[in-house]
């Protein structure tokens, strides 16, 4: 339990503009919704030391601290979620150190932790949003959180934040609203969706809408898709860890000795695991939302979210930022290859930024589980630059580009592994 950040608080932003709507990429409008939120620290006189983090698909906007309850969710907000994911993290003399910034997390629109998803009630029916709710793309979950961020003041962002498909909103944030983020953090993710990753997706997808009990989606009056939905975590679960790791942290589950559906008896603990690690996500995650952000994440295209004609148009607006980009050696769902990427579009684009490769056999997880590993070069980069004072917010627009900055490239460093803690 953190005893820096203590006890902490969901904290609610409703927006209703019927004139100014959050417009959808897919399209649609949203005049009114409601988005959940934490924050961390305190914010400075001129608001410039605002840190926007970006959780993970399944995440929430509880990082950090304890946080027992969040009201109105269906049972969701479990034990598993009290302890914020970025605990370790974030608080004083941390990589986020609050006695110098103000951490921000945002639950994604679309979301099932407070924010308006498929599992709130639509205003217009009194009922659930369920099949209904509208299709979201990664930027309308960027432009859905930079409204709060407008609601709160801040004109410019002193760093965004994300990791895995966090990765995705942080490099659109960067992208979209280049005089508005300073320094720039993707860790563990990519600028496209690769094949491997559109595979795994589709598989969950299907096993989701295969659920007898998914109905299309208008279960809210019923039973639940627990059975698509745990078949899908299970798939997506072992992209997280590497091999060797999943193998040690099944060596002492319980076998069960019945067939947990049909007749095949599990006869091995990492079947035992697999098959736990399912059933505790259901009771937190709610199916249409995971479908949701899937989507978002099959159909996700960073240049044309960002408004670019290609990459190179994309990043050259990005010259006047730093950009701290990290890998994981073993990491199974976004491969090392994927930041090699980012980082020579990046480089060829003339965009500072340094590259660091963590050597670890947690996989994927590790930006979960090893703040050691990634605390000292987070502490260099957020701090190597003074909160400045932000310039007039702009509304996003693709052109004109930005300045040519004079600052060298980086050579990537690499880090040694450290001990863990379970994912949340």
């Amino acid at each position: 339990m953190s005893r820096a950040i203590g006890r902490v608080k969901t904290q609610l932003f409703q927006f209703q503009n019927p004139r100014q709507p959050l417009r959808l990429r897919v399209g649609g409008t949203l005049s009114q919704f409601t988005l959940a939120y934490e924050t961390y620290g305190q914010m400075n006189a001129d608001r410039s030391n605002v840190i926007l983090l970006f959780h993970a698909m399944t995440g929430t906007q509880h990082a950090a601290g304890v946080n027992h309850a969040v009201p109105g969710l269906d049972g969701r907000w479990t034990d598993e979620v009290h302890l914020g994911w970025w605990d370790g993290f974030i608080g004083p003399g941390k990589a986020l150190d609050t006695r110098r910034f103000c951490v921000l997390c945002v639950n994604y629109l679309g979301g099932c932790y407070g924010s308006t998803g498929p599992a709130s009630t639509n205003p217009a029916t009194g009922r659930p949003w369920g099949p209904t709710f509208p299709v979201l793309r990664i930027s309308d979950i960027v432009d859905a959180q930079m409204r709060l961020v407008d609601h709160l003041g801040v004109r410019q962002l002193h760093a965004v934040i994300g990791a895995s498909i966090g990765g995705y909103l942080c490099l659109l944030a960067a992208t979209r609203y280049p005089e508005r983020v300073r320094i720039v953090v993707p860790i563990g993710t990519g600028v496209e969706t690769t094949t491997y990753q559109r595979i795994i997706n589709f598989e969950q997808i299907t096993a989701i809408e295969a659920d007898p009990s998914f109905k299309g989606g208008d279960y809210y009056n019923g039973p639940r898709p627990h059975i698509g939905l745990a078949l899908a975590r299970r798939i997506a679960h072992k992209t997280f860890v590497s091999l060797d790791a999943l193998s040690e942290r099944a060596r002492g589950e319980v076998v069960s000795q019945k067939p947990p559906y049909g007749w095949y008896e599990m006869n091995h603990p990492v079947e035992s695991y697999m098959l736990h690690q399912g059933e505790k996500f259901v009771r937190r995650f709610d199916a249409n939302t995971y479908l949701r952000i899937l989507d978002a994440w099959q159909w996700f295209d960073l240049v044309g979210e960002g408004g670019a004609s290609d990459f190179q148009d994309l990043f050259e607006r990005c010259r006047n930022q730093e950009f701290l980009v990290f890998s994981m050696d073993s990491d199974l769902s976004f491969h090392p290859q994927e930041q090699a990427k980012l980082v020579h579009l990046l480089k060829r684009a003339h965009v500072p930024v340094m590259w660091i490769t963590v050597h670890t056999d947690k996989g994927h997880d590790s930006f979960l589980l090893e703040p050691k590993l990634f605390t000292p070069h987070l502490v260099q980069a957020l701090g190597q630059a003074t909160p400045a004072r932000p310039r007039r917010p702009t509304p996003f627009n693709p052109g004109p580009r930005s300045s040519r900055s004079a600052r060298s490239d980086l050579r990537p460093r690499k880090s040694r592994p450290r001990a863990s803690r379970p994912r949340p």
